[in-house]
């Protein structure tokens, strides 16, 4: 353990959706610690520039267009991630999608329940499941350890009306945490989740950008204002870090106190 236990270098950090968003400022804060980053996202051109911008904090990075509702997909980029570094410390799965606005739960048909959960839910199963068989085999090759956290939601812990299929994706990745810090602690693997409050970014622009929503919703949070991307990096690097050793099984909630308003 480094004499800095909050110092990333010589890991390997994977961070899904990592091309903007929640995702890019945890990207940026690990590069910024020492580690070397791996981002995945859909868009070729945007992930191109976010993986740009990361190499030029000094250490070295890699993009990979990956859809992680897609298992090949999934399998295929981690073995990719893998032959250009060599090896995977931690795993932040924080790529989804929202609901796309509010309306009835009777007004959710079929498709786009599992247009939700195929990207929220069965792309960190996919993701997970990818990462832990690189993890494992090092464990019992006698290197354990490694990182898991994904990026769930306050919806999964609080009513979310109108954005059950949402609320239901995050509140399942709650539940697939608490199982995988049990079952892989003995190899040295911690599993936590991350409940981000109202975070001003392209996914939630729309709802923020209503001033009756901004007006409403904005007055309950205890910090007075909305959470940036950036808000995340610390929280990313502790859990990536050795400072984490042993805490593992929890939800973090970054909300600016939202939540207990």
């Amino acid at each position: 353990m480094s004499g800095n236990m909050f110092e990333l270098s010589g890991k390997v950090v994977l961070v899904t959706g990592g091309n903007g968003g929640i995702g890019y400022g945890m990207a940026e804060a690990l590069a910024k610690a020492g580690a070397d980053v791996a981002i995945w996202g859909t868009n070729p051109d945007k992930t191109a520039a976010a993986t740009e911008k990361l190499k030029a904090l000094g250490g070295k990075a890699a993009g990979f267009v990956c859809n992680v509702a897609d298992q090949a997909d999934v399998d295929a980029k981690m073995d990719a991630t893998l032959a250009e570094f060599g090896r995977l410390d931690g795993c932040i799965a924080n790529a989804g999608v929202s609901g796309r606005g509010a309306r009835s739960f009777l007004e959710i048909d079929h498709a786009e329940w599992r247009r939700v959960l195929d990207v929220n839910l069965d792309g960190v199963f996919f993701t997970y499941q990818a990462a832990l068989r690189h993890m494992v085999a090092r464990s019992e090759a006698g290197d354990p350890g490694g990182r898991l956290a994904c990026v769930s939601s306050l919806a999964s812990v609080s009513g979310a009306a109108r954005s059950e299929h949402y609320a239901a994706s995050k509140g399942a990745l709650n539940s697939m945490t608490y199982g995988l810090a049990v079952e892989f602690a003995k190899h040295g693997i911690t599993a936590n989740a991350i409940l981000p409050g109202w975070i001003a970014t392209d996914m939630t622009e729309n709802a923020i950008g209503n001033p009756k929503f901004a007006q409403n919703v904005g007055a309950r949070i205890p910090t007075r204002r909305w959470g940036e991307p950036a808000d995340f990096g610390g929280v990313a690097v502790y859990l990536m870090s050795d400072a984490s050793v042993y805490h593992t099984g929890q939800l973090l909630q970054v909300d600016g106190g939202y939540f207990r308003f």
